[in-house]
């Protein structure tokens, strides 16, 4: 089952799988869902004409996302909306009848996960390019973690795919576009370090981390560093 939310990114995975789906030496069904986080008001004409030109079974959801954001005035509608969706993805998955969730995050919103988590909880952590849901016990995968934005919209422009506009008023005024001028600002100075973030979260050394509390030493003034040493 892919996401489909009508960007470059689901539109190209779809449409990936679908290629790759020709060249392997074994059979999968592909089916598209799209959520529409504005409860009916979106028009999904466009997503499910598109699957129908593909021969791909779409199913709709509708959820009231954008309005439960702004009833809430939530500080981080990306984190919120992403959590109910992928929930309401995942069920979806398994009422019809499939056992993968194909998300279509890229090369920068890893990086940018990853960056906002250590700002902003102290934790440098990222999505997993594969994990295992133990509740609904299928598997969620997003093949396109190791492409980037700019590469994807290019291939996206080069195939002619059907791009639709996001209907999330909040795209343009969050922390994640606040970490992505951020990353962007720090690129003119590093050219390198999307690279490096990513290579961090894949070689992270056990070694490298502080494990258990820390040593109250390591907080201690120096007069109290010259009564010990006394």
């Amino acid at each position: 089952m892919v996401g489909l939310s009508g960007g470059k990114d689901s539109l190209l995975l779809l449409e990936s799988l679908l290629q790759f789906r020709r060249y392997v030496p074994f059979s999968f069904g592909i089916g598209a869902c799209t959520l529409d986080i504005t409860d009916g008001r979106q028009d999904v004409a466009p997503f499910s004409d598109f699957c129908a030109s593909r021969s791909v079974p779409f199913f709709l959801r509708k959820y009231p996302i954008l309005d439960i954001i702004a009833t809430r005035k939530e500080r981080s509608p990306c984190s919120l909306c992403a959590t109910l969706r992928r929930g309401i993805l995942s069920s979806a998955t398994v009422e019809e009848g499939y056992n993968v969730l194909a998300l279509g995050h890229n090369f920068d919103d890893a990086i940018e996960t990853a960056f906002l988590n250590l700002l902003e909880t102290g934790r440098f952590k990222s999505f997993q390019p594969k994990i295992r849901q133990t509740r609904s016990s299928i598997f969620v995968i997003r093949p396109l973690v190791f492409a980037s934005a700019e590469a994807i919209r290019d291939e996206a422009i080069r195939l002619g795919l059907p791009v639709q506009k996001n209907p999330c008023p909040y795209g343009e005024d969050t922390r994640r576009e606040d970490v992505r001028r951020l990353i962007r600002s720090m690129s003119a100075e590093h050219p390198n370090i999307r690279n490096n973030i990513m290579h961090a979260l894949t070689s992270i050394d056990a070694s490298d981390s502080w494990r258990g509390e820390p040593s109250p030493l390591l907080y201690e003034s120096e007069e109290s560093r010259d009564d010990r040493k006394q």
